[in-house]
């Protein structure tokens, strides 16, 4: 427990995945909601007015942040000096998102990003907190090219990524060589629901733009490695997708194939999942799944209705393991494409930011 919580705003608090920050961070042992930001057309209305007819989670708004008035997220300054850090999860032009996001942090604003725009910045750290958190050393060379001593950019990868991405991590002392992986994704990751996609009821769309590039090299980068003050992206395996939207709310599915150097049995591949845990575990942080993963033996699971909720949200689930007649073994992997793979993702990411020292309150 902290003692004293850190003051955070949400920049982008009126989209779909600056709402699901608030609802997750209502009552957040660490973190207290102090600003929400948004685009100038939101701004100076209470945020139930700015997001009135277009609040999309199931549960209500939460009251502590009804009538806190909606800054402008272009007032840089604003927003920054009554914030100890920034989630930042903005609908603009990456070249815009990359800007503005540099300008926080260069107010000694420490920045979490849902944003891609900084994924691929050598001295940004992308992050799924219990595969690579050792790449947060490298903010400090970060902090040496933008001159700031405490403020930082730190990004969540896709959010197709960790339905598959976690299993394979478990995996990697057998090399595996080859994967290909299918993601069938929900329309939230689009931020729609289906009032607003009518055109996705019955149907399957066969393209997400940009996403086959992401949920090939992305994970590269998650294994890379930190040298001369930058994250060498690992050179294998070898990945393939296909990204297909498909008519779920929220849910991220992927079936995966997959080779290995060293082919491991079954029964190795099952107990490595079981035990695979990282350093929110360890610290015992507040959004961290006690199971990170988990195994279904059941034929039909696990099944995006039935278990995207597991672990809040926060575990990712697999299932369907078995040896294959071309790759060595397939499975099938599901998780909640905005929960662990969005704002919980981040929120996850800003609680071992903070357990390990590089969040601070701006007063001490």
């Amino acid at each position: 427990m902290m003692e004293k919580k850190l003051k955070v705003g949400i920049v982008g608090g009126t989209g779909m995945v600056g709402q699901r920050f608030l609802a997750l961070l209502e009552n957040h042992p660490y973190f207290d909601v102090k600003v929400i930001a948004a685009s100038s057309r939101s701004a100076g209305q209470t945020y139930e007015k700015a997001v009135e007819g277009r609040w999309k989670m199931s549960t209500s708004i939460p009251e502590t942040v009804k009538n806190l008035i909606v800054l402008d997220a272009a007032k840089v300054e604003e927003v920054a000096s009554q914030v100890d850090f920034i989630f930042c999860a903005v609908d603009m032009k990456k070249d815009e998102i990359k800007a503005l996001e540099e300008a926080y942090a260069k107010t000694e604003t420490p920045v979490v990003s849902n944003n891609s725009a900084h994924r691929w910045t050598p001295d940004v750290p992308m992050v799924i907190p219990e595969i690579n958190d050792e790449h947060l050393k490298v903010i400090e060379a970060q902090r040496k090219r933008l001159g700031t001593t405490k403020g930082f950019i730190a990004v969540k990868p896709n959010c197709s990524i960790q339905s598959y991405v976690p299993m394979l991590s478990a995996l990697l002392d057998y090399e595996p060589t080859t994967v290909v992986a299918s993601t069938y994704q929900a329309i939230s990751g689009a931020g729609k629901t289906f009032k607003e996609w009518p055109e996705m009821i019955d149907n399957v769309i066969p393209y997400i733009g940009g996403e086959e590039e992401k949920s090939e090299q992305e994970p590269l980068r998650i294994w890379g490695k930190v040298e001369n003050d930058a994250i060498v992206k690992a050179t294998s395996p070898v990945i393939t997708t296909q990204c297909i939207r498909v008519p779920v709310l929220d849910g991220h599915l992927a079936t995966v194939f997959v080779s290995f150097k060293k082919k491991p049995t079954k029964e190795q591949i099952l107990e490595a999942w079981k035990n695979y845990k990282g350093k929110p575990q360890e610290l015992n942080l507040p959004s961290a799944p006690k199971q990170f993963i988990t195994y279904f033996e059941e034929d039909n699971r696990p099944q995006t209705g039935l278990d995207r909720n597991t672990e809040k949200g926060m575990g990712v689930c697999v299932g369907r393991l078995r040896e294959d007649t071309v790759y060595d073994y397939k499975f099938v992997g599901l998780s909640h494409n905005t929960v662990r793979g969005a704002a919980g993702g981040a929120v996850l990411i800003a609680e071992l930011l903070a357990a390990e020292g590089y969040i601070t309150s701006k007063e001490a």
